[in-house]
């Protein structure tokens, strides 16, 4: 990294978060093109739906479930 984008870098992460989310999506913006007018929304109604869906479980106990059918999968050893 160069000195000025150093210097801009150290700049960028002095100012308040949402204005460092604002340039980020600037900057990442310009190097994949154009804006996606409906991304946002896509992306906003995703994380709705993954909010809904989320549950209180015990994460322990998930791994725990996964581990058993990734074992059981395997078959014996």
């Amino acid at each position: 990294m160069t000195t000025v984008a150093r210097k801009l870098l150290g700049e960028a992460l002095a100012l308040p978060e949402d204005e460092r989310l604002e340039l980020a999506s600037a900057i990442v913006a310009s190097v994949h093109g154009p804006i996606d007018a409906d991304w946002d929304d896509a992306w906003l109604a995703e994380l709705e739906r993954r909010e809904t869906t989320t549950t209180d479980a015990d994460p322990a106990s998930d791994w725990a479930a996964a581990r058993a059918r990734i074992l059981s999968s395997l078959g014996p050893r």
